[in-house]
């Protein structure tokens, strides 16, 4: 089968660089709703047969276009929601970014014990993103969308799909950029593709101003 994760489109604290990851989060930013509505077109060529989005409500508003265009149920599952910032949450100071990153970067070498101040560690976030994943392969559809957020999909892709932290965390996923996965749960992962720009294009591409989940910084 093959996963679409999605990141989700801007949102108000994307524009301040916060660490916002409580349920269900804020909504979009207007540059966010066109980044969303870009979406069908740029899936225009993909037989999706199933949609799934988490919690957040700004994974659920991105995902909604291509829910109306593609008369696909959205479906919800908790265990897409973005990697908890703990005692980090709604902080936008360089070092809460680099302590956010390195945690949760250190779960792709398998580093699973690592925890976020006050959020999760490895086994947690990874574990619950793997049994919606396990959940989504037993349907056995061809191609799943997944609209998600930008630590998680970068760090469960690139420990599930063999790509290495160096990598992970050089390349940004900006939001509606897009990282593609083919295998299964029991055979294992390769990644197809790691498109870190918008799927409507560079025209909406917000840069920093996507927030921290999507760019780069030190795990050292």
């Amino acid at each position: 089968m093959r996963l679409l994760l999605i990141r989700h489109g801007q949102t108000p604290s994307n524009v301040i660089g916060a660490l916002d990851t409580t349920v269900p989060g804020p909504g979009l930013t207007d540059l966010g709703l066109e980044q969303a509505a870009a979406i069908p077109g740029a899936l225009a060529g993909e037989e999706i047969g199933a949609l799934f989005a988490s919690t957040q409500l700004r994974a659920q508003l991105t995902a909604q276009p291509l829910a109306r265009s593609t008369g696909l149920e959205l479906q919800v599952r908790d265990g897409l929601k973005e990697i908890s910032a703990g005692d980090l949450e709604m902080r936008n100071d360089w070092d809460a970014v680099v302590e956010y990153h390195r945690t949760s970067f250190a779960w792709i070498n398998g580093d699973l014990d690592e925890r976020i101040p006050g959020g999760e560690d490895g086994h947690e976030a990874l574990g619950r993103f793997d049994d919606v994943v396990d959940e989504v392969a037993a349907r056995a559809e061809g191609t799943v969308a997944m609209v998600a957020h930008g630590q998680v999909i970068r760090v469960w892709a690139a420990a599930r799909g063999g790509v290495s932290v160096d990598f992970a965390s050089e390349n940004p996923l900006h939001n509606t950029g897009v990282v593609v996965l083919k295998g299964d749960p029991a055979s294992g992962w390769e990644v197809l593709e790691w498109a870190g720009t918008p799927l409507g294009g560079e025209k909406l591409d917000a840069g920093i101003s996507g927030g921290p989940g999507g760019t780069t910084a030190p795990v050292e």
